[in-house]
């Protein structure tokens, strides 16, 4: 590509990027001003840059106890929903039966479904759960946790299923010759090769979770267990909204999502490309 060509393509990607950015940066902005400078003008800098309205807005989220409900949620949920998948998956796809290709076929179905159309049943069958074993499954970070594992398991299936199908079958064989067990092969051979791809499952189950909303909504009542996004909610009142006190508690919502992000940003990258080429 000549020189023009390539300096207008990247122009066009930097106004692209500007475009992209510009939510964050309205709300970066605006969790400095009062309301009447937020109203005036949302666009504009603000005057100073007052760290009192990110004070207030820790204390109305109580935000370091929604942050650890949160990192707590998420963390167990994606633990427990890679080794849960990756071990499905593996066993799904090195069993040629028709019955493992139903099962893989239901996951698939399950990821059709909007929970929109389930949220109220599956309230229904966790008072049912509750009623029948004694479990406490609403109003519970565990309860939380098992309906995370339950929705999100599918997709996760999927694309590890896809990967498992790549990785030669002769690498298990030979370790069977060898003597190793089932677990073996899985644990010190196939799990290993499944890193891209888990890679690629931890993203996708990290911002599902973290960001979600309507569950948590459902399930947790106390407030010592609200989540970010539940915390976040309670500045949108029925008549008035706190539009400097939102702006700041999204701001913080944001920051441990770049943390994350700019943490393991070598082995996302590394993670989505071998992916891509698998």
């Amino acid at each position: 590509m000549n020189k023009p060509g390539l300096y207008i393509r990247e122009v066009l990607l930097f106004l692209l990027a500007l475009l992209f950015l510009s939510p964050i940066y309205i709300v970066a902005v605006n969790s400095f001003k009062d309301r009447s400078a937020l109203y005036e003008n949302v666009l504009a800098l603000p005057t100073q840059f007052n760290m009192e309205y990110y004070q207030r807005a820790m204390e109305k989220m109580n935000f370091m106890t929604a942050l650890f409900n949160s990192l707590y949620i998420t963390v167990i949920s994606v633990i427990i929903i890679v080794i849960l998948s990756s071990m499905t998956a593996w066993m799904l796809a090195r069993t040629p039966h028709k019955i493992s290709n139903v099962i893989f076929m239901l996951f698939i179905a399950t990821m059709l479904i909007p929970f929109q159309t389930i949220m109220m049943p599956l309230m229904e069958l966790m008072d049912t759960i509750m009623d029948t074993t004694g479990l406490q499954m609403l109003n519970t970070r565990g309860g939380l946790i098992f309906m995370h594992v339950g929705f999100n398991s599918a997709i996760s299936v999927f694309l590890y299923h896809g990967f498992v199908k790549s990785i030669p079958i002769s690498l298990e064989e030979a370790a069977t010759i060898d003597g190793a067990s089932k677990f073996g092969i899985f644990w010190r051979i196939i799990f290993p090769m499944l890193k891209p791809i888990t890679v690629t499952v931890l993203i996708i189950n990290v911002i599902s979770i973290w960001n979600d909303y309507l569950l948590p909504s459902l399930t947790l009542t106390s407030t010592e267990l609200r989540t970010i996004p539940l915390s976040t909610f309670y500045f949108f009142g029925e008549f008035t909204i706190q539009w400097n006190l939102a702006m700041a508690g999204l701001v913080l919502t944001i920051i441990p999502v770049i943390i994350f992000y700019s943490l393991a940003q070598k082995h996302i990258i590394k993670g989505i490309g071998e992916g891509a080429v698998k």
